[in-house]
């Protein structure tokens, strides 16, 4: 079997599916401790790298996502599948699993 080399450009989300670059944690707490790798939360914030082209409705029809590449949204905690590409991180998930958009 061939192994294959991934990249941000070689991903294509299906369905209705984003792909997003997760925003670095935070390194230390508000009262300026700083966090060991171990203690630091998950990101809940990231900027969409890709989109998937939609979802079929039960007509057939094709409805579009309501993101764009570029956008910084807020998703769910545990939701999607963690991807480590090089030193970056990402997650694939689902459009229905992004709560926000942040201006």
């Amino acid at each position: 079997m061939a192994a294959i080399a991934l990249s941000v450009s070689t991903v294509k989300p299906l369905g209705d599916r984003v792909f997003i670059k997760v925003s670095e944690s935070e390194e230390k707490t508000a009262g300026g401790i700083l966090l060991p790798d171990s203690a630091k939360e998950k990101p809940q914030v990231g900027e969409i790298v890709a989109v998937g082209p939609g979802k079929r409705n039960d007509n057939g029809t094709l409805q579009t996502i309501d993101v764009a590449v570029g956008n910084k949204v807020l998703f769910s905690k545990y939701a999607g599948t963690d991807i480590k590409l090089g030193t970056e991180e990402y997650v694939l998930l689902s459009e229905k699993d992004i709560l926000a958009v942040v201006a």
